[in-house]
């Protein structure tokens, strides 16, 4: 009884922890799962700039929803960590023993990647989206603790050997993300910039009946403020889900502020087709911007737009029209 007291609180506490901070992660993964794979996720979002992460290229791994990874790390480490406390200790104590260190070895690993990637992820979220997601921010929370108690929790015997092999599990995790997301952001055309802006892609293949091509570009601070200011002027752009150049135009501006603009679809058998408006605005070809009673037919530059509707927001954009 005296050996027992004299084992610090957190030994013998830890595995009930690591379950129970593993468990959250569960339900708030599981739940953004769902959401994501509903095509629900703006509406479970409490701010902009959660809908901006959820729905940003980093998003997917592999075209599977990164909560879903999230999901099966999460619960490993519960199950890992509650598995060995079912043995019974008394009968088959050297039983528990080697699943206790096994699996202690397991979950310093799976948590060491975790940490990573969510390092990784944090990055990214604050540098290249430059939006901030509070359920991000709770899963880099959770990951940071089961870190922590995996490598406080239990009285490691050879804490150099630890050391190294927490090094070389975050190198291969590292380097694994950073070629996951290498090129999540380069255009599936071309590769091609001019004055440091990517060239936005020109459809491929055929169009989606009634949606058109699938804008893959990712809106920046500078895109969705412009896109906000021209909503707020009641700036229209007239397209066809058929019109290439069309499509260039919202590659311009990124899926993201594209939800943002005022956008009015000609073609009768388009998405929300609004003919009746276009004749009333005679307009003769697309795309065409209305702004400030003004119609400025083909398609514009973001600075274009900027200086036409008298923008004054940030103007780093990211990308320019192709070569013609």
């Amino acid at each position: 009884m005296r050996r027992r007291r004299s084992i610090p609180w957190i030994y013998r506490r830890s595995r009930y922890i690591i379950g129970a901070i593993a468990t959250i992660g569960i339900l708030e993964t599981a739940f953004l799962t769902v959401a994501e794979l509903s095509g629900s996720a703006a509406e479970v979002c409490p701010t902009k700039g959660c809908e901006l992460v959820l729905e940003s290229p980093y998003a997917t791994v592999f075209g599977i929803p990164l909560t879903v990874f999230g999901f099966l790390a999460y619960t490993s480490m519960a199950v890992l960590a509650i598995a060995p406390l079912f043995i019974d200790s008394e009968s088959k104590k050297q039983v528990r023993a080697r699943a206790e260190n096994f699996t202690w070895l397991l979950m310093f690993g799976i948590a060491t990647a975790m940490v990573v990637f969510s390092s990784q992820l944090t990055y990214l979220m604050f540098f290249e989206i430059k939006a901030l997601c509070p359920y991000c921010i709770v899963s880099a929370v959770l990951s940071v603790l089961l870190f922590v108690l995996t490598t406080i929790g239990k009285d490691w015997e050879d804490k150099g050997q630890l050391f190294f092999t927490g090094i070389a599990i975050a190198m291969v995790t590292l380097i694994a993300a950073l070629g996951v997301y290498a090129n999540v952001n380069e255009p599936v055309a071309t590769s091609e910039t001019v004055a440091g802006k990517t060239v936005v892609p020109g459809p491929s293949g055929r169009p989606t009946p009634g949606i058109g091509w699938s804008v893959k570009t990712t809106s920046g601070e500078a895109e969705i403020a412009l896109a906000k200011h021209l909503t707020e002027i009641d700036a229209k752009v007239y397209v066809a889900y058929t019109c290439p150049h069309c499509h260039e135009q919202k590659e311009l501006f990124g899926k993201q502020a594209l939800d943002i603009l005022n956008t009015i679809e000609c073609h009768p058998e388009g998405k929300n087709a609004q003919p009746q408006l276009c004749q009333q605005a005679n307009i003769t070809g697309v795309p065409t911007w209305e702004i400030n009673g003004q119609m400025y037919p083909g398609v514009r530059s973001l600075e274009e737009l900027a200086d036409l509707s008298g923008y004054q927001g940030p103007r780093d954009f990211r990308y320019s029209l192709p070569l013609r």
